[in-house]
């Protein structure tokens, strides 16, 4: 198995690599994140083992770079922090896993295995579809190059409908998963929202993102120009 080591801590990046190699894995280093996001994209590694606080990219920056560019290898980042919002932040970019330092090596190497017996599924950590982009962690959606602000409420169906983008949903999937199942409301109040998303995000810009699936739901879709 192929590992990727990113730490600018030039003793700790050695002790892994000796210690990886000496568990049967082959170890590449960088001590940039420059130079760390080049090697992953040039090659391909089991799993990359990343540290946060890095000169020229920092770890977070690498990670949500390399889930642009649709290389799933998995991530496992490592960080002297100690706290919730760090931890988060780190799988909100697409890390699939954390350690705080000082950690166990035997606790590493655990958790890479696990990683790679686990291999690198598509894990997107925004959503699109067409020139529609949404990112959950940073709570922001753009049409093309506009922002377009939304409520908490109107994000969530937009989020839901871009995690099912090209399928048809009922309204019924839509309440338990925007709302609740205990929603005891008016069930109409979903076609009142995604009214208020095709006047945000469809009508302004000459599209038909949003479709009405008559007797079932709704659906969007990419090419709704």
């Amino acid at each position: 198995m192929r590992v990727l080591v990113v730490d600018d801590e030039r003793r700790l990046a050695t002790g892994l690599r000796r210690g990886l190699e000496a568990e049967g894995f082959a170890v590449d280093v960088a001590y940039n994140g420059t130079d760390g996001l080049w090697m992953a994209q040039e090659n391909d590694f089991d799993a990359i083992v990343l540290d946060v606080m890095l000169p020229g990219l920092n770890g977070y920056r690498v990670c949500a770079e390399l889930r642009t560019q649709h290389i799933w290898t998995p991530i496992l980042m490592l960080t002297a922090k100690d706290g919730e919002w760090d931890e988060v932040e780190a799988l909100d970019t697409g890390a699939d896993d954390y350690l705080t330092k000082p950690f166990s090596h035997a606790v590493l190497v655990a958790r890479l295995r696990a990683l790679v017996r686990r291999g690198a599924p598509e894990r997107p950590a925004t959503l699109s579809a067409g020139d529609l982009w949404l990112d959950p962690a940073a709570r922001r959606v753009r049409r093309g190059d506009v922002d377009v602000p939304l409520t908490a409420r109107e994000f969530a169906l937009l989020e839901f409908l871009l995690r099912r983008s090209g399928e048809a949903v009922t309204k019924q999937q839509v309440l338990a998963h925007v709302w609740d199942d205990n929603f005891e409301g008016d069930p109409n109040i979903v076609e009142v929202y995604v009214g208020r998303l095709r006047n945000k995000l469809d009508r302004p810009f000459g599209r038909a993102a949003i479709e009405t699936v008559r007797g079932f739901g709704y659906r969007l879709v990419s090419d709704g120009g």
